[in-house]
């Protein structure tokens, strides 16, 4: 399989370094809207202006999209769908079915596969939810982030005037799981499944107590949870804070038997020390999928639900039956 990036951020290096362990997998090339010479990547692969990318589609057998959810990816996996198969990490749940379809179009025009919202909230964690709600009818589903670096969180922060750099950390909070752990199916409030502590580097002379009240008052971000704010100085910031990580667990708890007697918990959870490597290492397993799938004859739009297992695979089937089932 021949792969190629688009974008070259955190997640790009992700893939990168994925592409590594995949011993069916050659990574071809980086597509950036930088000046290629201004790129360097972590393994010497080649790196080209993004103007490059159409001309050299019968290279490439799938194109990892490495761009943000806000405004790159709406864009950008619908324009490429057209000419290649593509994969992206779309995460802006609410946006996903008008993503699907726009990308659904280009791909079907194209005779391509395009696996959108791959990684693992939406992915992993999203089809732990679909498994856990078809085994168990009657229950309540659960998710809970962190704790972890969210890092749209983060640069939300970044933006209030004053703030030179910052760091924000969703943390559950451990009286809402043991109440979720102890099948009691307890309802629960956004403030009181969550905490947010930021970490914020403030310029010279700004004012501490605006900026913490911008923080702590952000609608869509701030202003449901409890949060802490500390502020520190830039060296304890790239001491202490250096990393990406993330992580989180997916809970369905449910009752069975004649009368709802027995009660059951499922629970998959994930600790990451780098949430972009990890997540990249789900997209690689999908874009052998996408590929598989297209050269079967598939078109269109697809997510981690379309996927059978076997696809994302490199054992054959015997190997898979032999040690994994």
């Amino acid at each position: 399989m021949k792969v190629a990036i688009m974008g070259y951020g955190n997640l790009g290096k992700g893939i990168e370094c994925a592409v590594l362990q995949n011993a069916d997998m050659e990574l071809v090339g980086v597509f950036t809207r930088r000046d290629p010479a201004t790129v360097k990547t972590l393994t010497g692969v080649a790196v080209y202006s993004v103007d490059e990318l159409i001309a050299k589609k019968d290279e490439i057998d799938v194109l990892i999209m490495c761009g943000g959810s806000a405004t790159d990816l709406p864009k950008q996996t619908a324009e490429y769908a057209k000419y290649f198969n593509v994969i992206d990490s779309f995460d802006t749940h609410a946006r996903i079915p008008e993503h699907f379809a726009n990308v659904d179009a280009a791909a079907k025009e194209g005779g391509k596969v395009a696996m959108i919202s791959v990684g693992w909230d939406p992915g992993m964690f999203s089809l732990n939810r679909l498994y856990a709600n078809c085994i168990l009818p009657e229950g309540k589903d659960y998710t809970f982030w962190g704790k972890g670096v969210s890092q749209g969180h983060s640069d939300a922060i970044r933006r209030i005037p004053g703030v030179k750099n910052a760091k924000q950390y969703t943390i559950p909070v451990d009286a809402a799981l043991e109440a979720v752990r102890s099948g009691s199916n307890p309802e629960l409030t956004t403030r009181e499944k969550h905490t947010r502590e930021c970490f914020v580097v403030a310029e010279e002379g700004a004012d501490l107590a605006a900026i913490e009240t911008a923080i702590k008052t952000m609608p869509n971000y701030f202003s449901d949870y409890d949060t802490t704010v500390h502020f520190i100085s830039e060296e304890e910031l790239l001491r202490d804070h250096a990393g990406i990580p993330h992580g989180g667990m997916v809970f369905r708890t449910g009752k069975t038997g004649l009368n709802k007697e027995n009660t059951h918990i499922i629970e998959y959870k994930l600790t990451l020390d780098s949430n972009p490597e990890f997540t990249a290492s789900v997209i690689v397993a999908y874009a052998r999928a996408a590929f598989r799938m297209n050269a079967e004859g598939m078109k269109g739009c697809k997510t981690v639900f379309d996927v059978a297992p076997a696809y994302l695979s490199t054992m054959s089937p015997e190997e898979m039956r032999a040690h994994l089932l």
